[in-house]
């Protein structure tokens, strides 16, 4: 028997943001971001999206009981690269269904309460084998770093990485802060940064430590001129398992570069 599936859009808060943007990035979603119409083949609309599996922009939960654990997500996602809460899909890709309304309200409270700057969200429910998966979208943010807040009353920057939630380091946070901002950032080229660059000439990447060690400066100075070189998108982000370290941006051209600073 083919399986059908319906769905309807939950009105949520004012101040709506269609995503993607017109011109905008799309970041690789499988499917626009409108529901689906009735009948629009064998597979269901999120059938689709849960053959996907968890991924840095989709991520499943069974359901939801604590709204500062959810707003970890939404940070991620909203620091990121955007990206989908299926609420009522196992880890296993099973639909158990959302059970009441309450996990809406708690996504709701999620983005307001515990995010800060709070998060902008679009949220569909979709009808599917007799129960129902809420749909949460969260768009990339103009206006990261967001944080969440935890149990302890602290709050952290998270972003996405695969299908895990991070803490994002100084350095993340502060390119994030610079890159909104409408300051220009004005940077010396002396032999700290040389040494930065002929080192990653020939190595793939460094960490912050080594920086300072190999140019024998603080690390608060090291730190402060790899945000630099980061925020200008001469460097990027090498996320490791336990660390970020950094590498030449391969668009970034050092004999241009050199020559626009001598000018």
């Amino acid at each position: 028997m083919k399986k059908t599936s319906q769905n309807k859009n939950i009105s949520i808060r004012s101040n709506l943001h269609s995503f993607p943007k017109e011109g905008g990035k799309r970041n690789s979603f499988s499917h626009p971001f409108s529901p689906p119409s009735e009948g629009s083949g064998e597979a269901s609309f999120i059938s689709k999206l849960i053959l996907q599996g968890e991924h840095q922009q989709q991520d499943f939960k069974y359901c939801i009981t604590d709204s500062k654990k959810i707003a970890r997500s939404l940070v991620a996602f909203a620091n990121t690269d955007g990206g989908r809460l299926l609420v009522g899909v196992k880890d296993n890709g099973r639909i158990a269904g959302v059970r009441s309304d309450e996990e809406y309200y708690m996504i709701e409270s999620a983005a307001k309460m515990y995010s800060k700057p709070s998060i902008e969200f679009i949220a569909h429910q979709h009808f599917v084998e007799g129960k129902t998966v809420l749909e949460v979208i969260i768009e990339p943010s103009a206006e990261k770093p967001h944080f969440a807040h935890d149990e302890d009353g602290k709050w952290w920057a998270y972003f996405r990485k695969d299908d895990e939630n991070r803490r994002a380091n100084k350095i993340m946070i502060e390119v994030w802060k610079r890159q909104k901002s409408r300051i220009g950032i004005l940077i010396t080229y002396s032999d700290a940064e040389k040494c930065l660059l002929d080192y990653l000439e020939t190595n793939e990447k460094i960490s912050v430590g080594k920086f300072a060690r190999i140019a024998h400066l603080s690390y608060k100075k090291a730190e402060q001129i790899i945000i630099n070189f980061r925020s200008l998108n001469i460097l990027k982000d090498c996320i490791g398992d336990i660390r970020i370290d950094y590498g030449i941006n391969e668009e970034f051209d050092r004999q241009e570069w050199e020559k626009r600073k001598r000018e």
